[in-house]
């Protein structure tokens, strides 16, 4: 069995990366996602250990200092880290690994596992991006128009990305993000390893 992957995925916020990202491992049953530590204050329908691990700031910082986080960001004026641990027992285990992150978290990532693939998810639009930020009414005006200027920030960095997804249809966005996990997952090295039987059977068989 190979060691799984692991995928980076990056997005502004408003662009439907959670929403993606869940509708994915619904399908692909080899597929796990990261649940993050964050100082964030939980959202209206969020559960502590399913959405984030809701953490206060002075733990996080314990939990940097002693190199907990395979990955940590600051983001929005909060704090945000993947659990070094944990990745690297699905990684281990041959499961596939995703990590919904920012462009920060992702440079640290792949500067990590250099085999990593790193796909960034765009909306159509700026406009069509702001609208879904303000029809989310979770934030107030002040704060949906930062949200707007990091977001371009965040764009800046989409040629560090492997692949590009356009969020514009969902469910063609969705199939997208598919193909892609699967086209890795075809990968000579990949099938050297999970069709070892198979591809000897057929070599003796010449």
């Amino acid at each position: 069995m190979s060691r799984g992957t692991l995928f980076i995925v990056t997005a502004p916020s408003g662009a439907g990366k959670t929403s993606l990202v869940q509708a994915l491992i619904e399908r692909e049953q080899q597929l796990r996602v990261s649940v993050s530590h964050t100082t964030r204050t939980k959202r209206p329908g969020e559960e502590d250990g399913v959405n984030y691990h809701f953490v206060d700031e002075a733990t996080f910082m314990e939990m940097l200092r002693a190199g907990s986080f395979f990955e940590s960001a600051h983001v929005y004026g909060n704090h945000y880290g993947t659990s070094q641990l944990w990745v690297n027992e699905q990684l281990k285990a041959g499961l596939d690994v995703i990590l919904e992150i920012d462009w920060q978290g992702a440079v640290q990532a792949r500067n990590l596992d250099p085999n990593a693939c790193s796909i960034f998810i765009l909306p159509p639009s700026l406009e069509t991006l702001k609208t879904r930020l303000q029809n989310r009414a979770q934030d107030d005006t002040e704060t949906i128009e930062k949200r707007m200027s990091e977001a371009v920030a965040e764009i800046s960095h989409v040629a560090e990305a492997d692949f590009v997804v356009i969020n514009d249809d969902f469910d063609t966005a969705l199939e997208d993000l598919s193909a892609i996990i699967r086209s890795r997952r075809l990968l000579i090295e990949y099938q050297q390893a999970n069709q070892a039987d198979l591809l000897t059977s057929l070599s003796l068989s010449e």
